[in-house]
């Protein structure tokens, strides 16, 4: 399978997808992985999400030199090497996903940009490595990362663990910063995806057309880069990098109030071929709860069904081979086509999910409050709670308080880290056991703080905006999990690592606060302009007209008559009167 050819004195190499063999070492591997997966929701409204995973047979983190990329974006791979980077995971998105109408989200994230990465141990100064980091990931994502600084970066404790191999406790070589204003737009859709092998020239990723994507309800893109293990030994080791898109089409906006779904409908495109780079190419429809097709109808219909365990529940899926030819049909093009038949039956509440608000009257003082709720009926588990709270919002710690069912709950864990003034935020962790089938509320007081006028934003009376807390927790399953992570299943149901079978990590992400500060008035330099302007304009011109226009005294002009008489003694040479 080795072509070699002469061009301009050069000897070019053609090989196998996948495969490429370096001169006196091994042979390095790539693969691709595209699926979507498409759950129609009971509101009416159509969740898809988009799994693009690269991996590639290297180890930067021996420091190896790398030369070849193929598959693997270089911007990327050049990144890792460059930075030390150990893991790196950052997300963009618009809208909030609404957790009790759609359930649990396959990878969830916060409204607005989130950046948070693990640092090789032998990284020396992690703040400048880090600051250096955003400014660069901002110019790939054509994003506003670097405004990433002190002021909202914080180094968790026990939040957010390492999600490839290493079991690394080390927290200083993490840095966890978001932006929740950060607006998501097409400019940054289109970096996001150039970093696919086949762009979106071929494969599932010809529907991602950012007119339909951003006419939704919510849409979210992320990469996600980390080592991995290529077998259950671990003995080789491999960097996965994974490009996830989740959007949620809503049933009035994008469908016209009709219960009737197409990829026509949603992305304004079919397929008709899969990348030809990718190893694995599939579409998988979730039709747990339409066992017999009483719901809602699928066309074409396919004979391939699947079973994953999702999110602690074992979900059966129709699954389309995109590799396969006779999937396209004589046609040569596919269209998958969702139509509703009945609107009946209820949605599985999800057992963990979380709220938080601003509570409070004035421009003084005010109180956050957080509410997680546990439904599970008979278990009762423990949450790991993050929040990081600006620095211009002066936490009273003194007051936090933490309440289950009318009774205090105390925290087994509790991590703060105090904020200084325009140098970090502030940085809450707790560790809380949820009873079963409860609210547990935990509250804190602050006070506003007044800020340069400098630091006021262009809009200030919008407001300012307040990160989302972070809930982690692992919730009983009510099936067996799987804890082989090199075991091949479904893009959608490997990201998180599982090492118990009784339990499953979620991750669950609160709505941003947006909180208003005590605000000067912004048109009083303007007024005072005006008026100061006024002033010198009449007084100052006045006096100075008096000081220097010089009088004189203007005779009133002759009559007619007169005027005539002279013009007649000037003509006889007689002096006029």
């Amino acid at each position: 399978f080795v072509f070699i050819m002469r061009c301009n004195f050069r000897i070019v190499l053609f090989l196998p997808p996948g495969l490429y063999k370096t001169p006196g070492r091994k042979m390095q591997i790539w693969l691709f992985y595209e699926e979507l997966v498409i759950r129609p929701l009971h509101s009416g409204d159509i969740y898809a999400s988009f799994q693009f995973r690269t991996v590639w047979e290297t180890d930067f983190m021996r420091g190896n030199k790398v030369s070849h990329y193929r598959l693997f974006p270089k911007s990327l791979g050049q990144v890792i090497s460059k930075f030390s980077v150990r893991e790196l995971h950052i997300s963009f998105t618009q809208g909030y996903w609404r957790t009790m109408q759609w359930g649990q989200p396959f990878q969830p994230s916060p409204p607005g940009a989130e950046l948070w990465v693990w640092f090789q141990d032998s990284v020396t100064d992690v703040d400048g490595t880090w600051k250096e980091l955003t400014n660069v990931l901002s110019g790939i994502f054509c994003a506003s990362l670097n405004f990433i600084d002190s002021t909202n970066t914080v180094q968790p404790s026990a939040s957010f663990k390492p999600l490839g191999i290493g079991n690394e406790t080390d927290h200083r070589f993490l840095r966890y910063a978001t932006l929740p204003r950060e607006i998501v737009c097409t400019e940054n859709l289109t970096p996001w995806k150039k970093l696919l092998p086949c762009g979106s020239k071929a494969g599932l990723a010809v529907l991602l057309k950012s007119e339909k994507l951003f006419h939704s309800s919510f849409h979210s893109q992320a990469v996600h880069i980390r080592p991995v293990c290529q077998d259950w030994q671990c003995k080789t080791t491999s960097w996965e990098l994974r490009q996830t898109l989740n959007v949620v089409f809503d049933l009035h906006n994008s469908a016209q109030g009709k219960r009737e779904w197409s990829l026509f409908k949603m992305f304004s495109r079919t397929l008709t071929e899969a990348c030809p780079l990718a190893s694995s190419s599939k579409i998988y429809i979730d039709i747990t709860d339409n066992p017999q097709g009483e719901q809602f109808e699928v066309s074409p219909a396919t004979p391939l069904l699947s079973q994953a365990v999702v999110l602690g529940d074992r979900r059966t899926f129709s699954v389309y081979d995109l590799t396969q030819q006779i999937t396209f049909g004589t046609v040569r093009s596919l269209n998958l086509l969702i139509r509703w038949k009945s609107s009946e039956g209820d949605m599985l509440r999800p057992l963990l999910h979380a709220e938080r608000y601003v509570a409070g009257y004035g421009l003084q003082t005010g109180e956050i409050h957080t509410l997680m709720y546990n439904n599970h009926p008979y278990r009762s588990f423990p949450v790991l709670l993050l929040d990081s709270v600006p620095w211009y919002l002066r936490l009273y710690i003194h007051t936090l308080t933490v309440t289950s069912k009318g009774k205090d709950n105390k925290p087994s864990y509790i991590h703060y880290q105090p904020s200084k003034d325009r140098l970090r935020p502030h940085l809450l962790e707790m560790l809380v056991q949820l009873p079963p089938n409860s609210v547990t509320e935990v509250t804190v007081q602050f006070e506003r703080a007044l800020l340069k006028w400098t630091e006021y934003t262009p809009d200030p009376n919008h407001g300012f905006y307040v990160g989302s807390s972070v809930i982690s927790s692992l919730v009983p399953s009510i099936v067996a999990m799987d804890t082989n992570s090199t075991r091949e299943r479904p893009l959608f149901s490997s990201f998180f690592p599982c090492k118990e079978e009784s339990s499953y990590f979620v991750r669950v992400y609160t709505e941003p606060l947006l909180v208003n500060l005590p605000t000067p008035d912004f048109s009083m330099p303007y007024n005072v302009i005006c008026l100061t302007c006024t002033v010198v304009a009449v007084g100052y011109g006045s006096l100075y007209n008096l000081l220097t226009r010089s009088f004189q005294i203007e005779e009133p002009s002759p009559g007619l008559a007169k005027r005539i008489a002279n013009i007649i003694r000037k003509m006889r040479g007689v002096p006029p009167l």
